[in-house]
């Protein structure tokens, strides 16, 4: 902004001639020789210039027109500097003031940008709307091979005579110590699999064994009774009761004697005793006569009885660790492939199976298949087409592998007589929606065709 007069002199200005109206505005639109450097907060002063009339306007009060010659007063020459003559803005010359050229600077950059915008959305328009031609499929559709079929999806399995594929379940927990296979390996039946640590049920059956070994032999102590040597012994103490029966009933014999002579030879009382000693000699002799038979006659037949159950008793328990200690060793149930281990060795597994920390679900240590000579392919056919399902006579099918274009006829082998729910073709088999279908098994030879158990295919069931 142009510097503001003070109001005593505003009141000069206003009281001089018109004429002198133009050369005061020339002069304030001046600025004063010594301020070399304008405010920052003001803008600069325009000039009179013919190309910006509002600033002009906005400086020049309104007066009358007054002619090119009139002069001004001696008092408004003397008031503006001779210097101001320099700041007078040439027609048709452009201003150098760095905020004016800026301001028009900025204004071509917004021009050009609004020019590459406009341009920028027409091209983006054209590119858009250019039609576009759908890429082929990658392989041709699954189609129908029959003028009327019913459409299944079908999941591969091994070919079994009644199920699916053997899944394998340890019956006792442990570690893991050694995995003997490796998938698509062919076993046979009785092949070892994996084993599991059997440290203390082996310690448990060996005590176990010992135990039962030690009732056998104390049985056949009983049965092998009496013992020789016993016998001995007791025919030796019965051999002893009749000596001393012999000497008692000497002495009392003497003595007896001696009292039928002379009654006052001895003493009745003494008499008395020796007679006792016969007594008790002969019952000794009876006490070792009958213990000589009881040892003669060998184990009694209860004992002989009650030893021999527990024998039988830690013999079954010896057996039942043994069997158990043979679950420690996983083996093949029956000849096949195996299609997929799900354990390794250090792994921890229970009767539950393997834990997979991708599903959090327990799965079989060992998943086994038939021979891969034939595959079976298991359909789900919606319960809405079961009826229209042809008869075992007459079925025909035929599967599309997905992703190719290879087509397998099928063979039909049974349909399983049960209606179920829906379920997610894959492992888990978890996922039941409210629709039920019919399981329908067909087979077909392997040949070279690449497919694996488990592979889902598309099946089309027709009528002969």
């Amino acid at each position: 902004m142009a510097t503001t007069p003070d109001k005593p002199e505003a009141k000069t200005a206003s009281a001089q001639p018109a004429s002198a109206n133009l050369r005061d505005v020339a002069s304030a639109s001046v600025p004063d020789a010594k301020a070399t450097t304008p405010n920052k907060s003001e803008a600069p002063s325009a000039p009179a210039d013919a190309k910006f009339p509002n600033v002009a306007s906005s400086a020049v009060p309104e007066t009358p027109a007054q002619p090119a010659s009139a002069k001004a007063p001696d008092t408004a020459s003397a008031a503006v500097p001779d210097k101001a003559a320099a700041f007078e803005t040439k027609p048709n010359q452009p201003s150098s003031h760095p905020a004016r050229h800026g301001y028009g600077m900025r204004n071509n950059i917004i021009f050009a940008l609004a020019i590459i915008g406009i341009l920028a959305g027409l091209v983006a328009a054209y590119i858009f709307g250019l039609e576009r031609k759908a890429q082929p499929p990658v392989f041709k559709p699954a189609s129908s091979p029959y003028e009327t079929a019913i459409f299944a999806n079908g999941i591969i399995e091994s070919d079994q005579p009644s199920g699916s594929n053997i899944n394998i379940y340890p019956e006792v927990s442990g570690p893991i110590t050694q995995v003997l296979v490796h998938e698509g390996q062919q076993v046979s039946a009785g092949a070892p699999l994996v084993t599991i640590d059997d440290s203390v049920q082996r310690a448990t059956t060996e005590q176990l064994r010992l135990q039962a070994e030690g009732a056998l032999s104390l049985l056949n102590e009983l049965k092998a009774e009496p013992r020789k040597e016993t016998l001995a012994i007791a025919e030796a103490q019965v051999e002893q009761a009749e000596a001393n029966l012999k000497a008692a009933r000497d002495q009392y014999e003497k003595r007896r004697a001696s009292y039928d002579i002379d009654p006052k030879s001895i003493s009745k009382d003494v008499l008395d005793t020796a007679e006792d000693a016969v007594n008790q000699a002969a019952g000794a002799l009876d006490v070792a006569r009958t213990q000589y038979e009881l040892t003669k006659a060998g184990a009694w037949s209860y004992d002989i009885v009650n030893q021999q159950k527990q024998y039988e008793a830690l013999q079954q328990s010896y057996k039942s660790a043994e069997a158990l200690l043979q679950y420690y060793s996983i083996k093949a149930p029956a000849d096949g492939v195996v299609l997929a281990v799900n354990t390794t060795s250090g792994s921890y597994v229970s009767s539950q199976g393997a834990y997979n920390p991708y599903t959090e679900l327990f799965d079989p240590i060992v998943l086994m298949g038939a021979p891969q000579d034939h595959l079976a392919v298991r359909c789900y056919v919606d319960e809405i087409l079961v009826s229209r399902l042809p008869s075992p006579w007459h079925i025909r099918a035929q599967m599309s592998l997905r992703g190719s274009d290879v087509k397998v006829p099928l063979e039909f082998v049974r349909v399983q007589p049960y209606v179920s729910p829906k379920i997610e073709l894959s492992n888990e088999r978890q996922e039941q929606v409210d629709l039920r279908v019919l399981p329908v098994i067909f087979r077909f030879e392997k040949k070279d065709a690449a497919v694996y158990p488990g592979q889902l295919v598309d099946v089309y069931i027709g009528q002969e």
